[in-house]
């Protein structure tokens, strides 16, 4: 069971990790504001910031967005509705240009765009996660979808996927909205440098929004750090659960070894009596591989009772695929340790000489 455990957490970070993130941010920096005490005219200040982001010479493009950036550790999630249905989802609250800065590849329709802001709903883009959960079969492109009886949604685009926690993240439903031009909480900016810029920008830049912004806390980091210190907390927790696998499949190991030597000892008038009556050492070997296999077959079916129960009641709402691939790899791991283990053993048992094993006995 503790390796069914350990081998689930492998297999779910691993098919996670071999699919694509969705979004490039090896050039994007993430610009930190924080008011603090200021409480007057933020919108109009976060704006002045933007638009001074965007003039510097090393900046291809800037978006404003969430606290939710990529690779954060912060999330922001609510559920919409459409014909009864309810899914709730990671909501990233961005400007018109996110999909520039980040090169967010659309599969369908369009990003949304100021413009968009006079109509009667709100724009929002999804991701392919998104629309088949919310929407089934259908297409969701143009589909009005409401978040409570005050707030209604207008899909005009859909993205693949959007991995935003990491490389090792499940592809989870996610939502898009645009930010109003008022919007004074969602100081986060987005950079998009050209290649080549260095820490001597990154200093001018802190420098040029402390003084715009007197009071306010100014900082900078960048996606692909922050990716890989993201990751880095989901593979600590795997390490550690193998090492504890590890530890205590050595100690079984030790103690079938020792268990199997002692009854080999313990048998040597019946193998040479099998030797003497024309056994071949291949015989002999297999006799006792036979045995240890079919104990082991007798013991993993206690735990399979157990383990198959996860896939059946759809535990920590896996995938049964998941829980499936993990029970067979758990299943040949045991069946290579007892085979290891009993393997030396054997071999020595089916070398005793007939005339030997008779005369001890």
């Amino acid at each position: 069971m503790v390796l069914f455990g350990v081998l689930t957490l492998i297999v779910f970070n691993l098919r996670n990790y071999l699919q694509p993130i969705g979004f490039q941010y090896e050039q994007v920096w993430n610009l930190e504001l924080s008011s603090n005490q200021d409480t007057t005219e933020l919108a109009p200040k976060l704006q002045r910031v933007l638009q001074r982001v965007r003039s510097y010479s090393e900046v291809t493009v800037a978006s404003r967005m969430s606290s939710n950036t990529p690779f954060s550790a912060n999330q922001i999630g609510n559920s919409v509705t459409y014909n009864k249905v309810d899914v709730g989802a990671d909501f990233y609250y961005t400007d018109s240009e996110l999909a520039k800065v980040l090169n967010l590849p659309l599969k369908k329709g369009r990003w949304y765009t100021d413009a968009d802001l006079v109509g009667k709903y709100v724009p929002i883009v999804i991701n392919q996660a998104m629309e088949d959960k919310l929407f089934q079969n259908e297409s969701g492109l143009n589909k009005v979808v409401k978040r409570d009886d005050k707030t209604f949604y207008k899909v005009v685009g859909v993205v693949d996927r959007f991995k935003a926690k990491g490389q090792f993240m499940s592809d989870t439903p996610g939502l898009f909205q645009l930010l109003e031009k008022n919007d004074r909480w969602n100081s986060n900016i987005l950079i998009k440098t050209k290649a080549g810029t260095d820490a001597n920008f990154e200093a001018r830049l802190v420098k040029d929004v402390a003084m715009m912004l007197p009071g306010w806390g100014v900082e900078v980091g960048y996606l692909k750090d922050s990716r890989k210190n993201r990751e880095n907390l989901t593979l600590v927790p795997v390490l550690i659960f193998l090492i504890v696998s590890g530890f205590l499949l050595t100690n079984v190991a030790l103690g079938l070894f020792g268990v199997l030597n002692l009854n080999i000892s313990k048998r040597k008038g019946e193998i040479g009596l099998r030797r003497a009556m024309g056994a071949t050492e291949a015989k002999v070997t297999g006799q006792f591989l036979g045995e240890i296999w079919v104990l082991a077959t007798f013991s993993l079916v206690i735990g399979l009772m157990f383990a198959v129960q996860f896939p059946l009641m759809n535990v920590f709402d896996l995938d049964k695929e998941i829980y499936i691939i993990a029970i067979l790899a758990a299943v040949a791991v045991i069946y290579i340790i007892v085979t290891l283990c009993a393997w030396f053993p054997s071999k020595q048992a089916a070398k005793i000489h007939p005339a030997v094993a008779l005369h001890e006995e």
